[in-house]
């Protein structure tokens, strides 16, 4: 779990000691994500993994309820994106900023880009006349509360024209980590490209477990594909009996109108203080 597996900027665990072992299976499988923890770190038991994820993830958490106080306080509703790798987050998103400036073009957007390494996500979306900022995260795999706190006071200005506005918040792609990791955002929308598999909501549960929308992603190219449209559906409601689910192109245009409506029920509903 990235968590405790160094990537929180200094808490990573030390080598050696017992790391709590897996659970073999009877036919010699091995699970690591049994017992309290969920995970086995080398050089820590259960007990001081959870001590050490809860003072981790306790001080994101204070970071991220002030960012979700000064988004209210702007109108500001945040959507976190998040996926795996080439799912079509920055090219939906790229669509969505242009249909949204024709269909409400008083609405204001801004971006905060996440990524490891380059600006080449945030160049398009400046491209689109739309401000980002780009947040590199080095070896990181997540956007943390903190590092979204720092690029909001950067992109946001508070001369402004008031009046709702939407912030879409891109992950660093990725379908383990970024779950955990709460930064203060009204809503959690996991994108799912239909060439990736049927099965990743059964694979990396936590992550559509924590999802508020699941959006399925390049439904043109399901033709080409062997990919089970009703099986993928189900698979993330058993994980999460609650997730909306739309399906949409951003090439072909196809399920846009559905998502842009959802859009602005998010951003015409009032902002919720706590979640």
């Amino acid at each position: 779990m990235c968590v405790i597996c160094g990537c929180d900027g200094g808490h990573g665990a030390p080598a050696g000691g017992d790391s709590g072992g897996a659970i073999v299976a009877p036919n010699g499988d091995l699970h690591f994500g049994h017992g309290a923890a969920r995970v086995a770190v080398p050089g820590l038991d259960a007990a001081r993994t959870l001590r050490l994820e809860a003072d981790i993830l306790g001080e994101n958490r204070r970071v991220a309820r002030r960012n979700r106080h000064h988004f209210r306080a702007h109108e500001v509703t945040a959507l976190n994106l998040l996926s795996s790798p080439g799912s079509g987050k920055t090219t939906l998103l790229c669509a969505t900023l242009e249909a949204l400036r024709a269909r409400r073009p008083a609405l204001g957007c801004a971006v905060i880009e996440g990524d490891q390494q380059t600006t080449m996500d945030a160049d398009r979306i400046r491209a689109t006349g739309v401000p980002a900022i780009q947040v590199n995260t080095g070896q990181g795999c997540h956007l943390d509360a903190p590092m979204v706190e720092q690029a909001f006071g950067r992109l946001h200005r508070h001369d402004a024209a008031p009046g709702p506005s939407l912030l879409f918040i891109e992950n660093v792609g990725n379908l383990v980590c970024p779950a955990l990791w709460d930064l203060g955002e009204a809503a959690r929308i996991v994108v799912l490209s239909v060439t990736e598999g049927e099965d990743k909501p059964l694979k990396y549960p936590d992550m559509f477990a924590a999802a508020d929308l699941l959006l399925l992603n390049k439904v043109d190219l399901l033709p080409h594909l062997r990919f089970d449209v009703a099986r993928c559906i189900a698979a993330a409601r058993k994980v999460n009996p609650l997730v909306e689910v739309l399906q949409l192109s951003a090439v072909s245009g196809e399920g846009m109108p559905a998502w842009l409506d959802w859009l602005e029920t998010r951003v015409d509903a009032p902002l919720d203080d706590g979640r």
